[in-house]
């Protein structure tokens, strides 16, 4: 007789909560003073998003950002991340702020409030204000100082309503997506310029992080959230193979946490790295300055890395995950292999295996004792579509949130502090260089009409949010 199944229970005050970004829901681009972003000018570019789609409207979440609040309340959300429009704030990333933009901000925290959802709120989500971009952009140390002022500017503006704030999301991506391998917005492909970029984001948060403290209650919380790799040998045994590890976990983790967490960069990466750079943009007290103390970390995951070595001299396509591009987003690392992952797969292409968050949040949990942790973002890609009723059901979906939410509360069992988990995403949006056609969210948008409509997977984990239990998987 089998042995009977028991729901994974979550402990009462674990947060459950979804995320989103500014630039893929907002829209309204144009209004209350908004200027461009280095997004704005991206996906006008032609070529650089599939089919030429922009967030010019994205799913409106300016004008229906009321609906969208009560949608949360619906699905028995007890937390909500979402990013601030630097280029709403403040238009040209210098001087006062436009207090219109701030406004939209200010109603959409009380809204969610008077829901009885708490606010999480992310500064940076990659949308540079495109006059910062001009004047050099992340490469270039000024950037740095000047988001320490739209910090305070946001800080001062919230922080006596909004307790939970993360200074940057995946600066991985804004550094070397945007810098490297060119496919995310600005679209550089400069080697050097995103090593400098990844220095001057970290810099960001560091003072980022002073300004934050400066200007909101000492009860306030500030994390950063990183997408840290769980990077795996293609051959466990092979010397080769795990110093190609070695080589992307510095690129993909150590570059941020190394100075974040221990105030110095890996001297693994240093070395990597020497044939490109000196790292003489690294001034006297910036590691000082970034290594101020942290309330949480957060940590977004998706998939693991494959790695081996290679032949430097072989071209070829890469299989890490992150777009087409003649270029590199892992500077110093043309000797290394990536594979694709086996398993089953979401619509990104991206290999589904719970293992790797349990593994991701263990290891942060030994690196940075004492440090509550987030899951603030987990989700996947499916092609998601009605049926002749109107309703959306995705049970691929429900899968993959049920084995990381258990691997989750695995990891709680073997010791981790971790606190809440956000679900990526609330709404099926803009998803960046894919434009439109990859549907991340819990909620299915009519891109046509805009319409709202909550996919069987939004159900399941409403469920799952008000009860802290997950169901067993044979009754899903």
């Amino acid at each position: 007789m089998p042995e009977p199944i028991t729901p994974v229970t979550f402990p009462p005050a674990f947060l459950w909560g979804a995320a989103t970004s500014a630039y893929q829901i907002e829209g309204a681009v144009r209004e209350g003073g908004r200027t461009p972003s280095i997004w704005d000018t991206f996906s006008h570019t032609p070529g650089k998003t599939a089919g030429g789609e922009t967030g010019d409207i994205a799913v409106d979440h300016y004008h229906r950002y009321r609906d969208d609040v009560a949608l949360m309340a619906e699905l028995g959300l007890s937390t909500y991340r979402f990013s601030i429009s630097w280029s709403r704030v403040q238009p040209t990333g210098r001087g006062p702020a436009v207090q219109v933009g701030l406004d939209f901000y200010r109603r959409l925290v009380d809204e969610l409030l008077a829901a009885g959802i708490k606010p999480a709120v992310t500064l940076y989500h990659w949308d540079l204000p495109q006059e910062l971009e001009d004047a050099g952009g992340w490469p270039e140390r000024d950037t740095a100082f000047r988001f320490a002022e739209y910090a305070q500017i946001v800080g001062e503006a919230l922080g006596d309503r909004v307790e939970n704030w993360i200074t940057l999301n995946e600066p991985w991506c804004s550094a070397f997506l945007g810098y490297a391998s060119g496919v995310h917005a600005p679209g550089r492909t400069e080697p050097v310029a995103s090593l400098k970029a990844a220095h001057h984001l970290n810099l960001a948060h560091g003072l980022g992080t002073s300004a934050l403290r400066t200007a909101m209650p000492a009860r306030n919380s500030v994390a950063i959230s990183l997408n840290s790799s769980v990077v795996r040998p293609l051959s466990p045994g092979d010397p080769a193979d795990l110093a190609a590890v070695q080589k992307i976990d510095d690129l993909a983790n150590g570059v941020f946490h190394g100075p974040i967490l221990r105030g110095a960069y890996p001297e693994t990466l240093l070395a990597a790295t020497s044939s490109l750079t000196d790292w003489s943009y690294v001034h006297e007290g910036d590691l000082r300055a970034i290594h101020q103390p942290l309330d949480a970390l957060g940590l977004n995951y998706y998939t693991p890395t494959l790695v081996s070595a290679a032949d430097a001299s072989v071209e070829g396509p890469r299989s890490d995950g992150h777009g087409a591009s003649d270029h590199s987003p892992w500077p110093g690392a043309d000797d290394v292999a990536f594979h694709v992952t086996p398993g089953d797969r979401t619509e990104m292409g991206w290999s589904i295996d719970p293992t790797g968050l349990h593994e991701l949040i263990m290891r942060y949990t030994a690196e940075a004792p004492g440090l509550p942790l987030y899951i603030t973002e987990n989700g996947a890609a499916y092609d998601d579509k009605p049926d002749s009723d109107g309703r959306v059901h995705d049970p691929e979906r429900i899968a993959y949130l049920n084995g990381h939410l258990a691997a989750v509360r695995r990891a709680i069992a073997d010791g981790a502090d971790v606190r809440g988990y956000y679900l990526w995403s609330l709404l099926d949006n803009f998803e960046w260089a894919y434009g439109y056609e990859k549907r991340f969210g819990a909620v299915y948008v009519d891109y046509a009409t805009l319409t709202r409509t909550p996919k069987s997977s939004a159900l399941w984990y409403s469920q799952a949010a008000r009860t802290g239990t997950l169901a067993p998987t044979e009754t899903n």
